[in-house]
């Protein structure tokens, strides 16, 4: 009897344990330490949560239960919760996996072979879903005379079923009760799609635990975002034009801006692809400079991989790595947008959150001020050194969006309030973050052009940070940059956040070289024409390469710059090189062989509170060779520009297939030690399918 009354008690204390919820809480990290962003999902449920800027989360849930935790780029892990209210996850990368996981949060129609979430693809919104979609239900509810429809996804909300699918409108997250959802036409909608796996989260979040619903539009008639013009370089004459020269550019905004397109399954507006920007997005094995100058030069020389009668010359600068204790102490003025249009969860919650990365990099020495701005603008935290990290983080959580958006007027401020703590050996910097869209006060790209060029003679550097989709102003944001004195980068997902203010932050947040210019010289012994690949909003007069007045680009610790000229040889007749008739009373003639010299390229640079340049030559030798013989980064950047001017319908590429430029990106991928070249096939795969 005894033996029966324990077994008894035993059972009902095993079931009050299982029932019975608590809090787990733990620390996620990857091989280099902690992760912010990753999702943490109790299985089967809607419930979850994601880990902050030190990898911590915090989750209540019942012993027996699992946890799922996912991150883009690592293999998803499961872990049953016991006894322990403490669980320590530790990711592993897993590039593989990269290819497939990042698609599954976006635009899965035109990958649908390549990955592993339950993908359905139907032509028409809610009344064409059931049926056709395969674990969804349509649900009608009268309430107080109103019908409505309640789309259900099975398998995502077993628990509840209170909530709706996370609902995403031409890449916008969108209520399905707003007033924009109604009165979008199924005459309009290209596609929808249908996620119903955990995959999902871990790009949408919690936002995922319902599932998601992709539709795209026609003509994508719900964005209004806007880019500068781009009109592609065209090859230029050596005996008439024997100098090119441009201004650098380190901003990577383009390329992580083109992926969230892709993502997303749609069309990437043409002006928005700027080659520079992409080839630029990834590290090169170049050599750290070892002499007095602030980088060091590299060049080569091979086979064009898209026309024969062609060849492909790299010019590559590598930016001293400066160390975090060597950076001077910093002066940040964080001038965040807080209007009515960074109200969505990829834009102001995504921002608080990126801006927590660079928080954490402070040191005691460093001072924060946050500048806010919607209808007007203010000061929300006063000069805070870097030691009391808890003060500032607590200004950034109580941020909220609402209002217009005079941009023009917080630019003001954040001058006067970094002008105000002004370090004079310091790093003294303006942190910029909005979606560019103003409207109250200076707001067309040629008054704000005017405003920072102004601000930026009072030695503050800038750096923009753009976020969100839609109504993102590239134009704007790009013009900050580069008259500011500054660079731009645009924040898509967590995972960029954490690269661009977590391991590049040195480079982002300290400038060790401004108004960096390039001049190259070709030999017309060598060269009948050239084309500079990209950098066409960076083009300079080449009287301007000597000129101390005019602005150029700006160079960050470790940073790297790569360009690329298309060549064609002496003597070699091209589709793309109309002739020219000789001239009447000039000579053209080259004056000596010059040892087999194809260029010459000269740099100009001033050091960050220097006015006058400084000047340094490099010459280069005619010696190509074969193109598959070339070094693993001529190859992967050349891969990078090809699949650009792909995107872009480049008349210089026509011939070139997706498969081509895959085939040379995947076999070029070198040392990938953060899986940036895996996804960057992974997104030469997807276009190709869908083309």
């Amino acid at each position: 009897m005894r033996t029966y009354l324990s077994l008894a008690i035993f059972a009902l204390v095993s079931i009050s344990i299982f029932a019975q919820e608590k809090t787990i809480t733990g620390k996620v990290s990857d091989d280099s330490g902690p992760l912010p962003g990753v999702s943490v999902i109790i299985k089967n449920s809607t419930q979850g949560t994601q880990t902050d800027f030190d990898g911590m989360y915090s989750i209540k849930a019942k012993v027996g239960d699992k946890l799922v935790f996912s991150f883009v780029g690592m293999r998803t892990q499961e872990v049953k919760i016991k006894t322990s209210n403490t669980i320590n996850i530790t990711l592993k990368s897993d590039h593989n996996m990269l290819e497939e996981v990042v698609v599954v949060g976006y635009a899965a129609s035109a990958r649908k072979a390549s990955i592993t979430a339950s993908v359905s693809s139907i032509s028409k919104i809610e009344t064409k879903l059931k049926g056709k979609a395969s674990g969804v239900q349509i649900l009608s509810k009268t309430d107080h005379g109103n019908s409505n429809k309640k789309v259900i996804i099975r398998g995502m909300a077993s628990v509840s079923k209170q909530k709706q699918p996370l609902y995403i409108l031409d890449g916008l997250p969108v209520d399905p009760n707003s007033k924009k959802f109604r009165k979008l036409k199924p005459n309009s909608i290209k596609t929808v799609n249908v996620l119903k796996d955990a995959s999902a989260s871990s790009i949408y979040g919690n936002r995922a635990a319902n599932g998601v619903v992709i539709i795209s539009t026609q003509n994508n008639q719900y964005q209004s975002e806007a880019y500068k013009e781009i009109k592609e370089n065209e090859f230029k004459h050596v005996a008439f034009s024997p100098l090119s020269t441009f201004s650098i550019d380190v901003d990577k905004a383009a390329y992580s801006n083109v992926r969230r397109y892709i993502n997303n399954g749609q069309k990437v507006p043409k002006d928005a692809i700027k080659l520079e920007e992409m080839i630029n997005y990834f590290e090169y094995d170049y050599k750290q400079p070892t002499d007095k100058h602030p980088f060091s030069i590299h060049t080569e020389v091979a086979n064009s991989p898209w026309d024969n009668s062609s060849k492909i010359v790299k010019i590559g600068l590598q930016g001293k790595n400066i160390v975090s204790n060597d950076i001077p102490p910093s002066n940040l003025v964080f001038l965040i947008d807080v209007s009515g249009s960074m109200n969505s969860t990829n834009k102001l919650p995504m921002l608080k959150s990126a801006f927590k990365l660079l928080v954490n990099q402070l040191r005691n020495e460093d001072k924060v001020s946050i500048v806010v701005y919607a209808g007007a603008a203010g000061v929300v935290l006063n000069a805070t050194s870097g030691d009391n990290k808890n003060k500032i983080l607590s200004a950034l959580d109580k941020l909220k969006a609402g209002g217009s958006t005079a941009g023009g007027q917080g630019i003001e401020l954040a001058y006067q309030i970094a002008k105000k703590n002004f370090m004079k050996d310091g790093n003294n910097r303006i942190v910029l973050a909005t979606d560019g869209d103003f409207n109250v006060g200076a707001s067309s790209d040629k008054a704000m052009e005017e405003l920072i060029i102004e601000k930026r003679k009072s030695g503050i550097f800038l750096t923009v940070l753009g976020f969100g989709m839609g109504n993102y102003k590239d134009s704007k944001l790009e013009t900050l940059a580069d008259k500011g004195n500054g660079n731009h980068a645009y924040i898509d997902t967590m995972q960029e956040a954490n690269r661009v203010l977590g391991t590049e932050f040195s480079g982002t947040m300290f400038t060790i070289a401004k108004d960096v210019k390039i001049q190259v010289e070709f030999n017309p012994t060598f060269v009948e024409a050239y084309r500079l690949i990209g950098y066409e909003n960076r083009m300079l007069e080449d009287k301007d390469f000597k000129d101390d007045t005019k602005d150029a680009g700006e160079l960050g610790s470790n940073h790297s710059v790569t360009a690329l000229y298309e060549v064609i040889p002496k003597g070699i007749k091209s589709k793309f090189l109309q002739d020219i008739d000789g001239l009447k009373y000039t000579t053209n003639s080259t004056k000596e062989s010059f040892d087999n010299e194809l260029l010459t390229v000269k740099f100009r640079y001033k050091e960050p509170k220097g006015t006058k340049s400084i000047e340094l030559v490099h010459v280069m030798k005619n010696d190509p060779i074969n193109f598959m013989q070339s070094s693993t980064d001529f190859k992967f950047a050349t891969a990078v520009a090809m699949f650009g001017m792909k995107l872009r319908n480049s008349k210089h590429v026509e011939d070139v297939t997706y498969n081509d430029i895959l085939e040379i990106a995947d076999t070029s991928r070198g040392k990938d030690t953060y899986g940036y070249r895996a996804e960057f096939t992974r997104l030469v795969k997807m276009v190709g399918e869908a083309n």
